[in-house]
């Protein structure tokens, strides 16, 4: 029993302890990237919260409320890029200070010394993972929520004193605002048969629609409304009101969040929307088949019945009959929502994962630096991070408008990154 406890102590402690070393100056190089990647997209978001929210009379603690609702997002974004910087910048170190070649003098493989740098960078995958499809969806909603309860209180949040909206369906122009009322508002909209309808409103106020959800309204009192009706020979007609009800969308609001995008849903939800949406196009392209054949079978009689009149005017018209189905044939029915939704359930895993993908490739890439280890590798983790991202965005535009494959749209970054990264790797064996 003794020997098998002697081969633990000379196997798995020096291993043990060199996988605790390489493993903690990747957590430590990871930290200083992640505190600037965060410190970068931190400000991005407070500078967006400042132009619509900052700027305006918003309590202390519902700003940093509103602050922290926001950080999965942020995290979640920057742990991909953290991982990849801060890989470079730790094995540019030891590379750079010699310690790959001690360790590989005393007989440490590239694989053992790759085994804790693939353990920590699948926990960072996994981290990232929870917190864009667990906190990000919740983070939302709860600011969502509480931007809806600011705004009911302080409307100046979305409508500015003295000032011109535009919504989709309405334009609103306001007068002063105090304590929440609003003054001198005129609202400019058009009705269902096309008339040009004005409202004038002498006080208005911002309140809670609790009978239909994604909408919040505008009370209004003292209400004189005109409405032109172009397609009734220039008539007009007008209305007063002591009290009226204006609905707004909240999807139409910005920064509300009337329902949940796919980005910002978890991708459980995602997958089972996908699942919906592929069950509706299915019926839909059964539907058009059904239509398409009995349309075949229309224009074969015809055709027959043509052929035997011998009319050349008519087969002409018959020639345009076929030609029009022939393409309606080659292009059965599409769901771009359904495609949006694939590409970002693809999305949620392929960019967390990425922090894995990225070990590949900063492993080999930090050998081959022989000195300033940590600023070269720094440096070079700020160029393939640009790129990264352009290959992002490049395939996402390629699977909405090109109809490419989402799978190889959101996750061709990560695969070209491992490729090169083993391509580096073997480069590096046969120095």
């Amino acid at each position: 029993m003794d020997l098998p406890d002697t081969r633990k102590r000379i196997f798995f402690r020096p291993y043990s302890t060199l996988y605790r070393y390489i493993g903690g100056e990747y957590l430590f190089s990871f930290m200083v990237a992640f505190l600037f990647f965060f410190a970068i997209f931190f400000v991005n978001q407070l500078l967006l919260l400042a132009e619509e929210i900052l700027s305006k009379d918003v309590g202390f603690w519902d700003v940093s409320l509103l602050i922290l609702y926001s950080l999965p997002a942020i995290i979640s974004f920057t742990f991909p890029f953290a991982s990849l910087v801060g890989g470079l910048m730790a094995i540019g170190r030891l590379s750079s200070d010699r310690e790959i070649i001690a360790f590989m003098a005393s007989g440490v493989s590239y694989r053992l010394m790759f085994m804790p740098l693939l353990v920590v960078g699948l926990l960072l995958s996994l981290v990232s993972f929870v917190m864009g499809d667990y906190f990000l969806p919740r983070g939302t909603m709860s600011f969502g929520k509480l931007y809806r309860e600011i705004l009911f209180s302080n409307p100046s949040l979305e409508l500015e004193a003295y000032s011109v909206k535009n919504y989709q369906d309405s334009t609103i122009v306001t007068g002063a605002i105090n304590q929440g009322l609003i003054k001198d508002l005129l609202i400019l909209d058009t009705t269902e048969d096309g008339g040009h309808r004005r409202i004038l409103a002498q006080e208005a106020r911002l309140s809670e629609n609790r009978a239909q959800q994604g909408v919040i309204s505008l009370s209004l009192r003292d209400v004189f409304g005109h409405v032109h009706h172009p397609r009734r020979d220039e008539t007009y007609s007008y209305f007063n009101a002591e009290e009226m009800i204006y609905n707004i969308l909240l999807r139409d609001v910005s920064f509300s969040i009337g329902r949940l995008t796919p980005r910002e849903m978890s991708s459980v939800d995602v997958y089972h929307e996908i699942q919906e949406k592929r069950q509706v196009l299915q019926r839909q392209r059964s539907e058009y088949s059904q239509q398409l054949s009995r349309q075949s079978f229309i224009l074969l009689n015809h055709h027959y019945a043509q052929a035997v009149k011998q009319e050349e005017q008519n087969f002409q018209r018959l020639h345009s009959a076929f030609q029009s189905y022939s393409s309606r044939k080659t292009t059965p029915p599409q769901d771009q929502s359904l495609r949006i939704h694939l590409l970002e359930f693809h999305k949620k895993i392929a960019i967390p994962f990425g922090c894995l993908a990225f070990v590949f490739f900063f492993f080999p890439v930090g050998n081959f630096s022989r000195k300033s280890g940590r600023s070269l590798g720094f440096g070079i983790g700020l160029v393939v991070s640009v790129l990264y991202w352009a290959l992002l965005f490049s395939g996402q535009t390629l699977g909405m408008r090109m109809n490419f494959s989402p799978v190889l749209s959101m996750w061709a970054p990560n695969i070209i990154v491992i490729l090169i990264g083993l391509i580096l790797y073997k480069v590096r064996l046969i120095r």
